[in-house]
């Protein structure tokens, strides 16, 4: 790997460790943003030249600590005070520091900064953008491009979800004890929702986009780095792995999607998925069962076949019922059905489709319409098939989606 791209993974890496600590200690949001874009770039100008220092988030630390000296000093000089920023006016704050703002310069404040982000009190649009954009380090422009909204639109959610939090009165702390499980649900759920929209995009031209995988990917080793014995973060780490493990043989070279069935299993990543294995393997054997290592074991099944025809379809149904029972969800008895199907017949993944039809669970979206379509086609009934399909393809607003289940209903067509 070249210079250049190692220091610019580390920064990344360091980058929301620094945000956090400059927040713990001065409690100014976007101030503390500010000063950090401006240490990154300087490491990024010198250490290419200088060498990476010896303690390279110190350094950061320093240097955009210095930044917002210097911007106290510039607002206080105007009004007229003279104040150090250990003695700022909490009515500036974005929110509050820690209580205990003395911070070693090696405490990592990752973990301390998703909590912030995935607040409960924002919405899950908002505590997607911040997290993309305080703790991943993705601009505004990259953010607001990942989801096809105008960057005014996005740079307006992240500024609003800023003075939620400030509104809340939080603190820049771990939550309390009692509230902790709770809200690390929440940052894993937004990590689970950044990969698959990564993964497999709601709309526009790509199937994956790959910054948003690799940044979910890289934020939930951080906090599994930070909860190395929950059993979820591990087991939501393993099913990002096993199923990005995938993404080299998920369309061809024109962008045309190709199903799990039909893909070169030799293009898999088998590092992801060794490494995957282990690791839901490992959760499974000593932490209580949660929905993350389920749907990871699931994926490990899949991984696991050397052919399509060798998937052991009635583990991945028994899988499925117990994630089911601990918890429901459409998406799940739509993936059930799929998998009943496998090993009972068409008929009876349709017969589990039927209450999804329903207007609060899947009915308008394009992926139950597309399961039907298979199972019916599996099942004989052609032209209905071929309706689904292209009642799936109107749905969608993924174009690799679309084009795929329109290339499906004209392979039937009489």
């Amino acid at each position: 790997m070249e210079t250049g791209t190692r220091i610019e993974d580390l920064l990344r890496e360091l980058a929301p460790q620094v945000l956090g600590s400059l927040i713990r200690r001065h409690g100014q949001f976007d101030a503390c943003e500010d000063a950090v874009q401006e240490a990154l770039l300087s490491a990024a100008v010198q250490w290419p030249e200088e060498g990476v220092p010896d303690n390279p988030r110190g350094w950061l630390i320093t240097v955009a600590s210095r930044r917002m000296t210097d911007l106290f000093r510039s607002e206080h000089a105007r009004r007229r005070r003279e104040e150090t920023a250990a003695t700022m006016a909490p009515a500036d704050e974005a929110f509050a520091p820690a209580p205990d703002d003395a911070v070693a310069a090696d405490q990592d404040d990752t973990l301390t900064l998703l909590y912030l982000c995935c607040h409960p009190s924002l919405s899950p649009p908002s505590q997607v953008a911040l997290t993309l954009r305080a703790v991943g380090g993705l601009t505004t422009v990259q953010i607001a491009a990942a989801f096809f909204v105008p960057e005014a639109t996005m740079a307006q959610r992240i500024s609003r979800a800023k003075q939620r939090i400030k509104a809340t009165g939080t603190s820049f702390r771990m939550p309390p004890e009692a509230e902790r499980a709770d809200r690390l649900a929440v940052v894993l759920h937004v990590l689970y929702l950044i990969f698959n929209e990564g993964y497999t995009a709601t709309s526009g031209p790509d199937l994956v986009r790959v910054e948003l995988t690799a940044e979910a990917i890289r934020l939930t080793r951080a906090v599994h780095a930070q909860l190395p014995d929950d059993g979820e973060v591990a087991g939501l780490l393993a099913l990002m792995l096993l199923t990005d493990a995938r993404r080299r043989s998920r369309s061809h070279a024109d962008g045309t999607l190709i199903p799990l069935a039909e893909q070169d299993r030799g293009l898999w990543d088998a590092e992801s998925i060794k490494e995957g294995v282990a690791l839901v393997s490992d959760s499974l054997a000593r932490s209580a069962l949660g929905p993350y290592q389920l749907q990871a074991a699931i994926a490990a099944v899949h991984d696991e076949a050397p052919r399509a025809e060798d998937t052991d379809w009635p583990q991945v149904v028994q899988l499925y019922r117990v994630l089911e029972r601990i918890s429901p969800n459409p998406m799940a008895t739509l993936n059930h059905a799929i998998a009943v199907a496998m090993v009972s017949g068409p008929r009876a993944g349709l017969e589990m489709l039927e209450p999804l039809a329903a207007p609060d669970k899947l009915g308008k979206h394009h992926r139950l319409a597309a399961v039907r379509a298979h199972l019916l086609e599996r099942a004989g009934d052609l032209a209905a098939a071929r309706e689904g399909y292209l009642l799936a393809a109107r749905r969608t607003t993924s174009i690799p989606e679309q084009r795929y289940l329109e290339a499906q209903a004209a392979r039937l067509a009489p």
